[in-house]
């Protein structure tokens, strides 16, 4: 059973998330996560429950196109609502494979070399080949990502917000890649913001942000933060073979 603790905000009565941090390509990690989920939904039954995914879901693992298979359709947890937010990393690929000459340099330093080859693809062939690799489907999942979901007391981002912008008005690139001054602002944001992008050993929670990118590509678990009413715990998912050996970007 899921041990509860109290959470610095709440949701609406009847109202379950389940949010799941960066997951680069770890495929397998990802599955086994859902199916943690799968099986508290049916312990611990809820009127309603969103399965939020706050970004990076390519680059650096082995499988981004598994990932994005898994996530492009329906929820994959039965009975649950899906949101997917928009990382850094899918938009540096939306450009790359969009002609964007420096995009794709940035793509293939940042990790994006192995999400090429988990589509067939060649990251040393001519960059115009590498589109025709990527399903159209997939392309479309990529473009229409949420930059920030709002829920109850708390904000979901991808990177993080500028403190003393209001949530409506952060810029695009603030909430992609944001980390300082953010990580280190004791501001009240206008929510508790829910982030990955910046990777810890474990979960973070702080009076006005919870961090929970804890690094699955690089020999970490993966983690989901369970909310429910002023309450949160954790599921995890243990590291899938080798870590990966990359700065961070």
């Amino acid at each position: 059973m899921i041990e509860l603790s109290p959470a610095p905000a709440s949701l609406p009565p009847g109202r379950r998330v389940y949010a799941i941090g960066d997951i680069h390509g770890c495929a397998i990690q990802l599955a086994n996560l859902h199916a943690k989920i799968e099986e508290d939904l049916a312990a611990r039954p809820i009127a309603s429950a969103l399965l939020l995914h706050v970004g990076d879901y390519v680059d650096r693992g082995v499988d981004t196109k598994g990932v994005i298979d898994r996530l492009a359709g329906a929820s994959p947890v039965p009975g649950t609502e899906m949101v997917n937010l928009m990382g850094n990393h899918e938009n540096t690929m939306i450009d790359a494979l969009s002609g964007e000459r420096a995009a794709a340099t940035d793509w293939l330093f940042a990790g994006g070399r192995p999400s090429l080859t988990s589509y067939g693809g060649d990251p040393d062939s001519p960059r115009e080949t590498w589109r025709a690799h990527v399903p159209d489907s997939h392309m479309a999942f990529l473009k229409n990502l949420k930059l920030m979901h709002r829920e109850g007391g708390y904000a979901f981002v991808h990177g993080g917000v500028r403190p003393g912008v209001p949530l409506e008005e952060q810029a695009r690139d603030d909430l992609l890649r944001m980390r300082q001054p953010f990580l280190y602002s004791e501001m009240n944001f206008g929510a508790v913001v829910v982030h990955g992008h910046s990777p810890v050993k474990a979960p973070v929670i702080r009076h006005n942000r919870i961090a929970i990118d804890t690094g699955a590509v690089f020999g970490g678990e993966m983690t989901c933060l369970v909310l429910e009413a002023d309450q949160l715990g954790f599921l995890t998912s243990a590291p899938v073979g080798e870590p990966v050996s990359i700065a961070h970007r």
